[in-house]
């Protein structure tokens, strides 16, 4: 579904990713891990238009994403689930996931879509009407992957979304993944828990100072050695 190929980008004259390649197939996982730092939350922000590549191409089904502003490249079902979960805290939560259903296709299906998100997460259910400023951490996420799903993408981002959360919610929420990859929804996984990432995603990537430094089958970077002494401190 997705095909990024030697893409360049960063920030003004700083350059954060060089000659990134990588693949995420229709309705799999794929995690991309890697230290603080290493340029993960800037692949999704180029992929999401709100960076400008400097070389390179992102396609999605074929269609050229690079360069496209944010709205258009969700209008082509990308939603992109952000590092600090960026709600709305003076706004409800049932209408911060309202928000994620502003493009017509999105908006036809809301009222199916926002069931759909009180099933995977009954606590927002319970919550609709707090506001989202007034929610846990845990809460937070669960409503800010619910924000995306409104969108009915074709491709989920995730960027960290166990960061900062207690160990039980860190496991409530990759249950809730484990159960949109059995559905069939596919995800692009940006995520610190290296080994939780690598046991749910079907390939997984390791971007290091900017470059891939290692691909494969998830399961296998799991046996890595490399992997083990530098990411799991085995």
């Amino acid at each position: 579904m997705l095909e990024i190929r030697e893409l360049t980008a960063g920030y003004g004259d700083v350059t954060v990713l060089w000659d990134v390649s990588l693949s995420v197939p229709s309705g799999q996982v794929v995690a991309l891990v890697g230290s603080n730092g290493m340029g993960k939350t800037t692949l999704l922000r180029a992929i999401s238009g709100v960076i400008r590549p400097a070389s390179g191409s992102i396609r999605l089904d074929g269609k050229e994403l690079a360069g496209l502003r944010p709205h258009a490249v969700a209008a082509l079902g990308v939603a992109h689930v952000p590092e600090g979960r960026q709600l709305f805290p003076a706004m409800t939560v049932r209408e911060n996931l309202v928000i994620g259903s502003y493009l017509p296709k999105a908006k036809a299906n809301r009222a199916e879509t926002i069931e759909r998100v009180y099933a995977l997460f009954p606590r927002l259910r319970e919550r609709a009407a707090q506001l989202a400023g007034s929610l846990s951490g845990g809460e937070q996420q669960m409503a800010a992957i619910g924000r995306g799903l409104m969108l009915r993408p074709n491709l989920l981002m995730l960027d960290e979304p166990s960061l900062g959360l207690s160990p039980l919610m860190v496991q409530e929420i990759f249950a809730t993944v484990t159960r949109l990859r059995g559905e069939g929804m596919t995800i692009l996984l940006v995520e610190q828990n290296v080994q939780q990432a690598l046991r749910l995603a079907q390939t997984a990537y390791v971007l290091e100072n900017g470059r891939i430094t290692l691909q494969g089958r998830a399961d296998d970077l799991l046996r890595d050695p490399k992997v083990h002494s530098t990411y799991l401190g085995l």
